[in-house]
Parts: structure tokens; sequence; C-alpha cells
């Protein structure tokens, strides 16, 4: 049995605390001093998009600076694997076992992936000047274990708060670094403003711009499109059974999408900067195509929205949301069992999918482009939106319901 609500949240907020703490520890062996100066000049690019999800721990080269970034990256993959991959296929449609095993494999490939990045980020603090101060296997060997072991630390954290506390762990360590970037963020732009480099009605335009995103975003966050359903009431005499099947706009999330897009993009601009003389014959076209560069922002956009049409096209299947409507006896009001319900479910979910993926690429672009063409001094990009704005809207669900079964009891 789960302790009570008020022992949750304590404990919620003590894990929270210790999570927070261990982001001041830095890396034994570096000087914090140089990395601080190497990181505020390279910090407007993609330095800046992972140190605001990371709470800060990569500008204080933390023990926890890969945070639960390995462990996405694995949930991601592993979760692609079982839309695309018949092995993996098969273990999703065998319920609490499937899901087991999958959360095996996870596991597995985050512990992979941890050792990988951490021994990579070792390498490269190696060969960024004077930040180590003993370069060799020590440190090497020493980083890779702190590093993969501070991952490991948070995914047992994020246990324990789904364990004992209120909420996702991983939701919540996310939005927490997230939310206490944000103070810093806003005092660098009231700064730049006394300086007069923004003037008033920039400041009041990207507030506007933010509160109107964040308020779209929770808008079609909490949306929901209902389709009427009835299923035959096995006692004679009463009538139907009325229910209703609730699809979100936004089926695809935030995650995979953009983490594609931005693989993709990567991917890409690391291919176009290896052709030999391409940057003397078309430096114009590289600059576009850099980060937030025109090219890189139309090519980011359009691959968001293809990802969002192809994930969806796999997560929802018309086909197989009718078998099982009529597997159970259920019937969509206004179209016949079979093949009729397939095709009004296509054409609903088609719908549907179009507007989740043009809201998902308005808010992920939004914010490069105020980055990129305001000067913004900090970075807050739609992805870390939609997790605040997500966490926030589950823990109030999960608050509310467990307020209603108290009364209740």
């Amino acid at each position: 049995m789960r302790p009570g609500l008020g022992r949750r949240i304590g404990f919620t907020l003590g894990a929270l605390l210790v999570y927070r703490l261990g982001l001041l520890i830095p890396l034994p062996g570096i000087d914090v001093s140089v990395w601080e100066q190497l990181f505020r000049s390279q910090a407007g690019g993609i330095l800046g998009a992972v140190n605001v999800l990371s709470g800060g721990a990569l500008a204080r080269l933390s023990i926890l600076a890969l945070n639960v970034f390995p462990y996405l990256s694995a949930a991601v993959l592993i979760q692609l694997m079982t839309t695309v991959g018949p092995q993996f296929g098969r273990l999703k449609k065998e319920g609490r076992q499937g899901r087991t095993v999958t959360d095996q494999y996870t596991w597995y490939l985050t512990v992979l992936l941890a050792v990988f990045q951490s021994y990579g980020i070792a390498i490269g603090l190696e060969g960024a000047g004077r930040i180590v101060s003993d370069p060799g296997w020590m440190f090497r060997i020493s980083t890779t274990i702190t590093l993969t072991g501070g991952t490991m630390f948070l995914m047992w954290l994020c246990d324990l708060i789904r364990a004992r506390g209120v909420g996702h762990g991983l939701s919540l360590i996310l939005c927490l670094g997230i939310v206490v970037e944000v103070p810093a963020g806003i005092a660098g732009v009231l700064e730049l403003f006394r300086q007069g480099v923004f003037s008033q009605r920039a400041i009041v335009l990207m507030g506007l711009i933010a509160v109107c995103l964040t308020a779209l975003t929770a808008l079609v966050e909490r949306a929901r499109r209902r389709l009427p359903v009835t299923f035959p009431n096995h006692q004679a005499g009463r009538p139907a059974v009325e229910a209703e099947l609730s699809l979100k706009l936004n089926s695809a999330g935030a995650l995979i999408p953009t983490w594609l897009a931005s693989l993709s993009l990567s991917l890409l601009y690391l291919v176009v900067s290896l052709v030999p003389g391409l940057e003397e014959r078309s430096g114009f076209l590289v600059d576009q195509f850099a980060h937030r560069g025109p090219l890189f922002l139309a090519f980011y956009a359009l691959l968001i929205f293809v990802f969002v049409l192809l994930y969806t096209a796999f997560v929802l299947s018309p086909d197989d949301t009718a078998r099982a409507l009529e597997k159970h006896g259920g019937r969509l009001t206004g179209a016949e069992p079979g093949e009729a319900t397939a095709a009004a479910l296509d054409r609903i979910f088609s719908r549907i999918t179009l507007i989740g993926a043009a809201y998902l690429v308005l808010v992920c672009l939004v914010p490069e482009i105020l980055v990129a063409y305001m000067g913004v001094p900090f970075y807050f990009g739609g992805a870390s939106l939609l997790i605040v704005v997500c966490t926030v809207l589950d823990l109030d669900d999960e608050l509310r319901a467990a307020g209603m079964r108290k009364s209740r009891g």
C-alpha cells in the first residue's frame, strides 16, 4: 500500500532536492573555471539547449552532466524498434511480460550509451585545452564510471519517485532542470534591456509569445477528439452501453519527432561539411544550413512534420482499432463495423495528425526563431516547453485524482 499523499509529496520534494545537490558536484580532475569560459563561448548553440534540459549540469560539468539523456535515447530507439521491427513488435502485444522485457532492453541500451557518451566526453575534455589537470587513462576511466554512475543513479531516483512519490520521476527531473534555468535567462534578458540592447516593445513581444505558446500547448495537450461508440448490453431488455473513443491531438508526443529531426539534421550537416571543397564553392549555402540558419529552420520544420506523420501512422492503426471494436462488439456511431469503420477512423486519424504536426512545428520553430533572430540570450525550446507543460498537467491530474479518492474514503 502506498503511503499517504502528504508523505508522497514530501518524498518527491526530497528526491528532487537530492538531484539538485548532485548537480553542484563537479567532475573530479577538471578545472571548472576554464570549462566555464569555454562553455560561455559555445552556449548559444546545441550546448545551450542541452544545458537547459540538464538543469545547468553541463555548464557546471557536474557528475550528473549526462542526466537522463542516455535513457531517453535508448527509450526512443527501443520504441521505434517496437513500431517497425517484427520481433520487438511481438513484445508490444504480449502485455505486461512484453513490457518487462522491453524495459530490460532499454536499461541495457542505456548503460551502453552512457558508457559510450561518457568516454567520448572524457576524450573531448582532454583535447579541449587546459580543462583536465592530469589527462590519461585514469581520467578517462574515472570520468566514464562517474558519468555512467550518475545516469544510473538518476534512473534509480526516478523509479523511487514513481514507487513512493507523486508524478513521473523522469518527467519531474527534466521539468525541474528546465524550470530552474528560466530565472537566470529572464535576468539575462532584463539586463540586456537595461543596457539598451532590447527595447521595451521587444520585451513585451517576447513575453506575449511565451504566454501564447504556453497557453496553446496546454490547450492542445488537454484537447481530445471523442468519438461516440456503442457496445451491446448482455442483459436482456437493457439499452446499448454508450462510450467514447478518446484521441489525443498530439499522439506523437514531443521527444521522438524532435529527436529524429535533430539527429537527421546533424547527420546531414556533417555529411555536407565533409564534402571536399564544398565550403569554398558554396560557402553561403553551408552558412544558411548551419545551426538556426534559414535552411536549417526550414528543414527542421519539414522533418518534424514528416516524422510526426510517419510515427503516428505506425502508432494509430485504423484497421487495428476497427478490429478491436468489432471483436468486443463495439460500433462507431455513423459507420458500419469492419471496413467502413476503418475508413472512417482513417479520415479522422489523418485530420488529427495534420493538426498535431502543425502544432508541434509551430511550438518547436518559434523559440528557435526567437533565439536566432531576436538575440534571446538563453535557450528554451519547444521540447522544453512541452516537457514542462505536460509534466504540470499530469501532476495536476494525479493530485486531483488522489484528492478525490481521499474525499471518497
